[in-house]
């Protein structure tokens, strides 16, 4: 039987992530994951793709979603109380425009001073209505595009084999929940229905990987050309890029822990 190993939420998109025992999933993902979005001062969102010193930030936030800590080596942390209902203003993520609420000086000169340029801060609005693409559609925060980001430990244990660079951790990779138990690889890929700790995920479709992961997720520095250029030797996919792990809509939210059990209900064919 598989299980869960591993939750991980990012309460600001492309900061360091949050491990957790338990999690609440909501239609949008585990609960604050990537609630928050660093952006240029024209609103554009910044990513470990240009500004890799954002895996250095280590944001922290209540249960509650009201106040907000960010901590960052060689800076004094920054804490504010999370506005939720201030002024929005547009924001675009991967050139789609969005809105947010902007959480104030304090938050943006911190995290300019750390990132070295110009930044702001801004939340998901309570109206935030976003509707993801993929075989099953759903919603999500500011995530690149669905709510859960799913993958196997005999996945990973699969890439490490086949790679000649020291053996990677799940984090470089970012996941939502990591599942031990299924011993073929790539087993979330032929996933189409999982129920587990009382939520129901829809497979939408494979995680295709980007520059990102070529981030040290503990110093921020650029340690490339690994993974991208071991998954491009086995994982291409039909479609364009390299894909590993799987992608999952929401169909009906829970309470995830660790240790909790997978149910598959239903199969379908790899879109690799």
């Amino acid at each position: 039987m598989a299980t869960v190993t591993e939750l991980r939420y990012y309460p600001v998109k492309g900061c360091a992530g949050v491990s957790a025992a338990q999690a609440e999933l909501t239609r949008a993902g585990l609960a604050h994951d990537r609630a928050f979005m660093v952006v240029d001062e024209q609103g554009v969102f910044r990513s470990q793709r240009r500004d890799p010193l954002l895996a250095t930030v280590r944001p922290a936030v209540e249960d509650d979603g009201r106040r907000l800590e960010l901590v960052a080596p060689g800076v004094e942390p920054v804490a504010f109380a999370v506005d939720s209902e201030g002024p929005r203003r547009e924001v675009r993520l991967f050139g789609a425009p969005f809105r947010g609420i902007d959480q104030g000086a304090e938050a943006a000169d911190w995290l300019s001073e750390v990132l070295g340029a110009r930044s702001r801060l801004v939340r998901v609005p309570p109206e935030h209505d976003r509707v993801t693409d993929g075989l099953v559609p759903g919603t999500s925060g500011y995530a690149d595009s669905c709510a859960v980001h799913l993958l196997s430990r005999s996945t990973l244990e699969r890439f490490n084999e086949l790679s000649d660079a020291p053996a990677l951790s799940a984090d470089r990779f970012r996941p939502n929940v990591v599942v031990d138990g299924w011993p073929e690889p790539h087993t979330e890929d032929l996933t189409r229905r999982i129920a587990v700790g009382g939520a129901v995920l829809a497979y939408a479709k494979l995680a295709i990987r980007c520059a990102v992961t070529m981030v040290d997720q503990s110093t921020g520095s650029k340690a490339g050309p690994e993974p991208l250029r071991t998954l491009a030797r086995y994982r291409r996919a039909a479609a364009g890029g390299v894909a590993f792990g799987s992608k999952f809509a929401v169909l009906r939210g829970g309470t995830l822990r660790v240790g909790d059990e997978l149910a598959v209900g239903a199969w379908g064919p790899s879109e690799l």
